[in-house]
Formats: structure tokens, C-alpha cells, sequence
């Protein structure tokens, strides 16, 4: 079914969270994106979604995206008489890769974006927003920003700053078949850390910042975590045992978010990163240990983040980043 007019189409990336030591305040954008067109109709709703999570998600009132526009609709003071979303979804569902906030970010900019009156996408008002429906900033700062960011929280909600990553940095991202429940990944942590824990934490998150942005070499110990990852481990062991093969072997590696996905750091030369990264003799290093039933999937950084584009009338995306939506 084509959409009605007026309609957005919204592209969100995928991001991994923490980084190892930066648990719930760093994130990443990748290249995997889900991309959701959205339109007011006369009333009712209809949802069709494909690609991942197809047959899977549900298509009424309790799908993500339209929770998320709801709750954007009820923030502008905006009642729409119907809604009409397609979802075409790159993003793994439960594998850490931020499928949660890439919903939720896609939802509330296309309330944003459809809202009559409202001159344009307010960044920091929907990053608030979204990050009290997902609680927490870190998946939804780089879905929404793109590159890395960090994100913290004040009494006034929610707020986070980009940085800009060093070129030679190439995400690789092992994914395995099964899932893992946020929810359950953080019922494993403890209450309380020892000090010297957390000052490790505070310590390697510094480190990682400037191994992100200005000195790759450093992004082994950048990333060396004891907060949350070895915890987690029982509920991923195939996640936790690769992880550790890949830091044995001196990679970059983490949990991304709260798992089951492994994410990789690679550091490529300069003309490996300007051809073909998946041809990089540490990306095929990276393969050749990746576990039988896993996929081992070279990313680039998405260094945009969550773009708004307005559908024309044949239902092609005219332009994105329009006047007056974000970017």
C-alpha cells in the first residue's frame, strides 16, 4: 500500500553502546539503518513491517514506532485523526545493535516532522524524549546525532555531545542468531562496584575518548572494561568467550550494548580504509575467528545520524535533510 500525503520517511542507524568502560554514557552510530515512512490519514491505523522483525513485531498500537509517536504527538499538544508507517527494518532485533532507539528516535521525529505549526526538527527536545521513553541517552544520542557521542543526564533531561571520529576507524561487528533481553542483561549487574573499579571505569572511558578521536592505538586499552561485561557474561557465553579470544588475539573487542553482538574496533591503514575494508588484513583476521553460526559484518561509522526526508507524491524521498527538519 503506497502512503498518503503529506507523508516523511525517517532513516535511523543502528548504534552500540558503552564501548566497554563507558557503560550507559558513550555510543556509537553504524552503517545498518531501518528507514520507516510515516503519513496522517482520516483515521484508524495501519502498520506493515519488513525486512527484520517481519512476522515478528506487531502491527497495532503497541509497535514501537508508534508508542514513540503517540508520546511525541501528546508532547506537541498534537491529536493526528489517523496514522499510516511502513517499516523497513536493516537492524537485528535483541542483538544490542539499538533497535529499541532507532524505533523510538524514528517515531518521535516523525511526529515532529508532520506536526502542523512546528518549523522544524528541535534536536535537543527530541533527544530529552527519547531518551525518557527508552530511559537512558546512550543508544538514542548517536541514533539521533550519529558518529560517537557522549550522553549524560541533568534534572532537565537528557543531553549529549558528538564527537568526530578518526577515519581509520572500522567498526566490525560479529552478530549471532540468538537474542538477549536488555531488561535481563542489566538484572545481572551488581548494586555496587568497588572503588577501584570505578575509577578504572572513569579512567579507561577518558582514554577511550581520545583513542576515538585522536590516537587509534590506544583504543585496546581504551576500551578494557570490569563494569558490566564479565557480569554479563552468563547469560552470553559464546558472546563472552569470543570476546575474550578477540582480546587475547589484541583487538579492540566489547559487548555491544548489552549483547549478545561483539563489536570490534578495527584501526586500518590509510589506503585500506579508502578501498575496500572488508578486504583489510585485520578484517580478514577478524573473519577467520568468527563462530560457526555467526555472522562477521565490516561497518563504516555513520557519521549523519537520523535523517528526515519528505515524501513527493510517486512516494520517493525528494530530499533529505529538507529545510527545517534535522540535517
Amino acid at each position: 500500500m503506497s502512503a498518503p500525503q503529506p507523508a516523511v520517511r525517517i532513516r535511523v542507524p543502528a548504534t552500540s553502546a558503552n564501548l566497554g568502560p563507558a557503560f550507559d554514557c558513550a555510543g556509537l552510530a553504524l552503517s545498518c539503518w531501518d528507514e520507516v515512512d510515516v503519513a496522517v490519514t482520516d483515521g484508524g491505523l495501519h502498520v506493515e513491517v519488513a525486512g527484520a522483525g517481519a512476522g515478528e513485531l506487531p502491527t497495532d498500537e503497541s509497535h514501537l514506532v508508534v508508542q514513540a509517536f503517540r508520546a511525541a504527538c501528546a508532547e506537541l499538544g498534537w491529536t493526528p485523526p489517523g496514522l499510516w508507517l511502513s517499516a523497513r527494518n536493516g537492524i537485528p532485533q535483541g542483538r544490542g545493535m539499538g533497535s529499541s532507539a532507532a524505533a523510538v528516535t524514528a517515531g518521535v521525529l516523525a511526529a515532529w516532522a508532520l506536526c502542523p505549526g512546528v518549523p522544524g526538527v528541535d534536536d535537543a527536545a527530541v533527544l530529552r524524549l527519547c531518551s525518557e521513553i527508552e530511559g537512558h541517552p546512550d543508544n538514542v544520542a548517536p541514533c539521533l546525532l550519529g558518529g560517537a557521542t557522549l550522553s549524560w543526564t541533568t534534572p532537565a533531561g537528557a543531553r549529549a555531545e558528538r564527537l568526530l571520529v578518526d577515519p581509520r576507524i572500522t567498526p566490525v561487528l560479529f552478530v549471532p542468531v540468538a537474542t538477549l533481553s536488555t531488561h535481563l542483561a542489566r538484572g545481572l549487574l551488581p548494586a555496587v562496584v568497588p572503588h577501584a573499579d570505578a575509577a578504572h571505569a572513569a579512567g579507561r572511558s577518558a582514554l577511550l575518548v581520545h583513542a576515538l578521536t585522536r590516537d587509534p592505538a590506544l583504543l585496546f586499552e581504551g576500551t578494557e572494561d570490569r563494569l558490566h561485561q564479565v557480569q554479563r557474561a552468563p547469560a552470553m557465553p559464546e558472546s563472552a568467550a569470543l570476546l575474550a579470544r578477540l582480546r587475547d588475539d589484541g583487538h579492540a573487542a566489547v559487548v555491544s550494548g548489552a549483547g549478545p553482538c561483539v563489536l570490534t574496533l578495527a584501526v586500518l591503514g590509510h589506503d585500506e580504509h579508502a578501498g575496500d575494508p572488508a578486504s583489510a588484513a585485520e578484517v580478514r583476521a577478524l573473519r577467520s575467528v568468527t563462530p560457526a553460526g555467526w555472522e562477521c559484518r565490516p561497518m563504516q561509522v555513520d557519521a549523519v545520524g537520523a535523517v528526515v526526508a519528505s515524501l513527493g507524491a510517486d512516494h520517493d524521498a525528494v530530499s533529505f535533510g529538507v529545510p527545517g527538519t534535522h540535517r
